[in-house]
């Protein structure tokens, strides 16, 4: 699952172990920007997200990562989804003070995105 959010954009997979099983109950929440997981995590303080450890990993197409329970993160999500009081995700993600530095490169790659998807819809 791909998650564009006023914090980041973050990629969700369920976690495997050592032995490359899938554990259905926890999930492994990737990024690209550390700041992504950081803005996540700070707002996201009183959960397990509050407390997860930031991964890096070079072996992997997602260099930063965090692993919670799966509990944990469809409520993030739904805490997201409740705390939505913009019209236009396009106009928010830049006004948005959570994104620091990389906020330019962000919203410049969420437009790139819109234009992208915007090709599949029917003329």
């Amino acid at each position: 699952m791909w998650v564009f959010t006023r914090y980041g954009f973050v990629s969700i997979g369920c976690a495997r172990d050592k032995n490359g099983n899938v554990h259905p109950d926890t999930v492994m929440i990737r990024a690209r920007m550390r700041e992504h997981l950081e803005n996540l995590r700070d707002r996201f303080s009183d959960t397990a997200l509050g407390n997860a450890e930031i991964l890096g990993d070079t072996g992997t197409d997602y260099l930063y990562r965090m692993i919670v329970p799966k509990a944990e993160w469809a409520s993030v999500l739904s805490q997201m989804a409740m705390e939505q009081t913009w019209p236009h995700f396009k106009t928010e993600a830049p006004r948005f003070e959570r994104l620091k530095s990389a906020s330019s490169r962000y919203v410049d790659t969420l437009h790139q995105v819109w234009w992208a998807m915007a090709k599949l819809q029917d003329k």
